[in-house]
């Protein structure tokens, strides 16, 4: 099984960044159900910005963790 780190762009262009084994059903969450996190569910629609695969979910949560500690700059540049 695979994992991925992923961030996203919401609608007030803030950004999430999250983890899970299923990219796509883990976007349609946070657009469309109850299931996705509150904080996106204030800022639909989100946009997929970037993503990283992992073998293992503890590298995904460090990477993820360690995404979420940087600044917007940082961010902006992984993305590019």
């Amino acid at each position: 099984m695979s994992y991925f780190v992923y961030i996203l762009e919401c609608a007030d262009e803030s950004f999430y960044v999250g983890c899970t084994n299923d990219l796509e059903k883990r976007i349609n969450q946070h657009n469309n159900l109850k299931s996705g996190a509150h904080y996106t569910k204030l800022r639909r629609p989100v946009v997929l910005k970037h993503k990283e695969k992992f073998n293992t979910l503890k590298d995904a949560r460090k990477r993820e963790s360690e995404i979420k500690g940087w600044r917007r700059e940082k961010k902006l540049d992984l993305m590019k």
